[in-house]
């Protein structure tokens, strides 16, 4: 075990960026939690299939995939804060696309919106979590990282009673046992109503966002430069493309925002499976957020006894053991197994960022953190994955067995091999092997 408790996490004269870059970490914890639902709530309206429904998931990370590496230029060309100001203007165009979006009622016009509102949050993640590495000694980082991303689960916690309380419990098709079995008419009606209660939410999060970009624009913040000086872009990508511990650390990031997602996307349809509505869904997916705050407080504290690999491979353990449950298990105890992942996903994100960036310098972290903002383009693609094995025997979510449970159980298996690979990461790193030698 290892003691950092002598080193102070945030230094007196970094306190005030810390909060004003921290309440960040909740502006975007919100867009994802008011996000997730909205998988199931497009399913229902618009009449798509798992893996149609899963583009809301795509576009919504897809943007971080696209915008991560010009947001690391610009950052490294002007300043941390250059980048924040963008990603808000950005994030907030995107939510107030959706007005125009629910006017239209076409489903690609609410993907858009989704796309440019995370083009935002490209520049926001690029920025921020190297910006709170930065702000403090080299030994706590990866402390002061989770404790900034302890506040994320706030912004995940309130997304998530917006989403319940006033899109899903609004929503007339969430009524209606059989939509689709309603003559036009009727349909068009309740779609108009519920496409509304759908664009509203993020219409206000949109003006919201106008607000704070305004309060960035006048605080002013420290402005930091690698004592070093700025190297070429050539010598630093081959530096960052050379350390197997970070371009292992960006694969690991892939896996393990992807088994986020995964576990908090589909939830709703593991819920239907055993007949259980998206309102009272919502409930168990709060109780699973609480436990990831909860997890990011007692991580953050543990990080001063364990190295971070050995907290993650213990971390991605448990949540193997939990996942397995979630496959095994098809009643409600199955659900709570699901519902315990968050606790074990809850230090993972930053936990990694740390380690990956750990032996990079300050102009070098610019760009490092592109890379692990890119990789959040697995929250894309995995749940698009896992909507396909959902899809195999058909729009439902239980209408085949694999391995012996319903397909939607079975498809909680790609969130087991991340957390495989999650574990072995951990392993590798903690016992400096020498695979990890240049």
């Amino acid at each position: 075990m290892k003691d950092t408790g002598a080193t102070s996490i945030v230094s007196k004269k970094a306190l005030i960026p810390f909060v004003l870059v921290t309440s960040l970490f909740v502006l975007w914890g919100f867009a994802n939690a008011v996000t997730d639902p909205m998988v199931q709530a497009f399913k229902k309206v618009l009449e798509l299939s798992n893996s149609e429904a899963a583009w809301v998931q795509m576009a919504f990370y897809g943007g971080y995939f696209c915008m991560a590496l010009p947001a690391a230029m610009l950052m490294r060309r002007f300043s941390y804060k250059t980048c924040i100001l963008i990603g808000l203007a950005l994030y907030s165009i995107g939510a107030l696309l959706f007005y125009p979006a629910a006017l239209s009622e076409k489903f690609w016009f609410f993907c858009l919106g989704l796309y440019i509102l995370t083009f935002g949050l490209a520049f926001l993640e690029t920025a921020a979590n190297p910006y709170i590495l930065a702000l403090g000694p080299k030994e706590t980082a990866t402390q002061r990282l989770n404790l900034a991303q302890a506040f994320n689960p706030v912004g995940l916690i309130v997304g998530l009673i917006v989403a319940q309380q006033f899109v899903l419990k609004k929503l007339q098709s969430d009524d209606i046992a059989d939509f689709s079995l309603l003559d036009e008419a009727s349909k068009t009606i309740i779609r108009t109503s519920d496409l509304l209660v759908i664009r509203n939410p993020y219409v206000i999060l949109g003006l919201i966002i106008m607000v704070v970009f305004i309060l960035f624009a006048l605080i002013k913040m420290p402005h930091y430069r690698d004592k070093e000086g700025m190297s070429s872009i050539g010598s630093t990508f081959t530096t960052i493309t050379n350390d197997k511990k970070y371009l292992l650390g960006v694969l690991a990031q892939f896996l393990n925002v992807g088994a986020m997602i995964m576990c908090w996307t589909y939830i709703y349809q593991y819920a239907e499976a055993i007949e259980i509505n998206s309102v009272t869904t919502g409930y168990y997916q709060m109780t699973a957020f609480v436990l990831f705050t909860i997890g990011r407080a007692v991580g953050t504290y543990l990080l001063r006894f364990f190295s971070p690999g050995k907290l993650l491979m213990y971390f991605s353990i448990f949540a193997m053991v939990f996942i397995l449950g979630a496959i095994f298990i098809n009643s409600i105890t199955g659900l709570y197994s699901l519902v315990c992942v968050s606790f074990c996903l809850s230090i993972m994100f930053p936990t990694i960022y740390g380690i990956a960036l750990g032996d990079l310098n300050e102009e070098q972290s610019k760009i490092g953190s592109a890379g692990l903002v890119m990789a959040i383009v697995g929250s894309a693609l995995l749940p698009k994955t896992q909507g396909f094995i959902i899809d195999l025997g058909g729009r439902g979510v239980n209408d085949t067995l694999i391995l012996g449970v319903s397909e939607v159980n079975f498809s909680f298996i790609l969130p087991l091999f991340c957390f495989i690979y999650l574990a072995w990461y951990g392993l590798v790193v903690n016992n400096n092997t020498i695979f990890l030698k240049k």
